[in-house]
């Protein structure tokens, strides 16, 4: 039988999210099976229930991989990442402003090279898969070849990611200008070339509204319209400076979100990435255009931006997912980003329930990108995306978990202890893209 007609069954602990958990007291929002089956042909989930009484429906003869000792979700959502930045994580800098310029911009001026962009597009892949990472939204830089390389090289792991060139015509070196017309035009031929091939999508990526021009925004706009299923992704309200910044550049506008929104760069699958800094007139219109915000925490811990406030984005029923936010981020892992996301919290005398932790960064993850029809959860039809998380992965690990009472108990020791070791397997489409080496 060749591999897409294959049938694969796993056994194991499962977990899978249908709706926000929020507090952890809604126990219809998640399924959970302590002896679990996940049965998975032509790489989408068949079916996912309790061993006893799924076994008794297949054919002896269909084998069945026994994971011990390990929990299965489905595959980790990432809602914005820099991959060209893979190049400068751990760098020290001031703050977001002069660490763009100290770092970033360095960094990406030599993604022009084709070869360069392949090499660090699979370093970021192998990164993200290592960690349980499985789809994410991505930004290029603004050299057509730095999206070139990302979308080859994730069209051969069979993917389904999101990525897009970045919109840079002002404010920023030589070297990574383009212009009003140049950035419409590559846009444009990288869209038609990759979006929807495949398991891969097109984002319209303006770096932040400081270093594109008016005439260039409003091409973006123009291109959004056009292309309604096509993804926006840009930055949003993550610093002070930044924040006055703006204002000095669109004195008209009447804060950094209403500029987007004058340029029509508001609506579903437009995502920001850190909102920290908004009001509640701001919060209202993202809301109301279907807009989403990724909450990137160690990213805005180690720039010193602020603290995303997750109670007041709930009272206003914003829509957000996680994200690491690499290079700022500090991990590309995302149990790091939780145990960050829920020490966030902490400091504003607020809870993240693990529960919602791991909702954030699978289904949810998956709603803000609008593509829980495919991925983020066990769902039958689903493509079988998902992880093999180690419960023993070290010795810590082991202890803590074998104690743990709960389920919430085991999901907080995994993402207060857990790191790329948690991660003992990933797959895509129902096939191993990592398993982690014995050490």
């Amino acid at each position: 039988m060749s591999r897409n007609l294959s049938v694969a069954v796993h056994r194991g602990a499962l977990l899978h999210f249908l709706r926000d958990p929020g507090d952890g007291s809604d126990p219809g929002a998640y399924e959970y099976f302590a002896d679990g089956l996940l049965v998975i042909a032509s790489g989408r989930i068949v079916a996912c229930g309790p061993a006893s009484s799924l076994l008794a429906t297949l054919p002896d003869s269909v084998p069945v991989t026994v994971h011990r000792d390990a929990l299965l979700v489905p595959g980790f959502v990432d809602s914005h990442v820099h991959y060209p930045q893979t190049e400068v994580i751990g760098s020290s800098g001031r703050q977001l402003l002069d660490w763009l310029a100290d770092h970033v911009f360095p960094a990406e001026a030599r993604f022009g090279d084709p070869a360069h962009a392949r090499d660090v597009a699979r370093v970021c892949i192998d990164e993200l898969l290592r960690n349980g990472t499985t789809t994410a939204l991505v930004f290029g830089t603004v050299h057509r070849a730095s999206v070139e390389a990302f979308f080859a090289v994730a069209a051969e792991r069979r993917l389904r990611m999101i990525c897009g060139k970045v919109l840079m015509d002002r404010h920023c070196p030589e070297t990574l200008r383009d212009s009003a017309e140049s950035g419409d035009h590559d846009s444009r031929a990288l869209l038609e070339r990759w979006h929807r091939r495949e398991r891969l999508h097109y984002a319209i990526t303006p770096r932040f509204a400081a270093t594109s021009s008016a005439a260039q925004l409003a091409a973006a706009g123009r291109l959004a319209a056009e292309f309604p299923d096509v993804y926006i992704h840009s930055h949003l309200a993550e610093n002070h400076a930044e924040i006055a910044w703006i204002a000095e550049l669109f004195p008209e506008a009447r804060s950094y979100l209403d500029v987007y929104d004058r340029f029509g760069l508001l609506r579903e699958r437009a995502i920001y990435a850190h909102c920290i800094h908004l009001d509640e007139t701001d919060r209202r219109r993202m809301v109301s255009t279907g807009t989403g915000a990724a909450f990137c925490p160690t990213s805005n811990l180690f720039l010193g931006s602020g603290l995303f406030n997750l109670d007041v984005g709930d009272a206003f029923g914003l829509r957000y997912a996680l994200a690491t936010d690499v290079g700022a981020g500090t991990s590309f892992g995302m149990l790091q980003t939780m145990a960050a996301a829920y020490q966030v919290a902490q400091l504003q005398q607020q809870r993240l329930h693990p529960l919602r932790a791991f909702y954030l960064a699978t289904l949810g993850g998956a709603r803000l990108l609008g593509l829980d029809d495919r991925i983020g959860s066990f769902r039958s039809g689903r493509e079988a995306d998902f992880l093999v998380l180690d419960l023993a992965a070290t010795p810590l690990i082991a202890r803590r978990t074998a104690s743990a009472r709960t389920l919430a108990e085991q999901l907080m020791v995994l993402m207060t202890l857990g790191d790329d070791r948690a991660i003992r397997e990933t797959f895509i489409l129902g096939e191993p893209a990592k398993t982690r080496l014995p050490s």
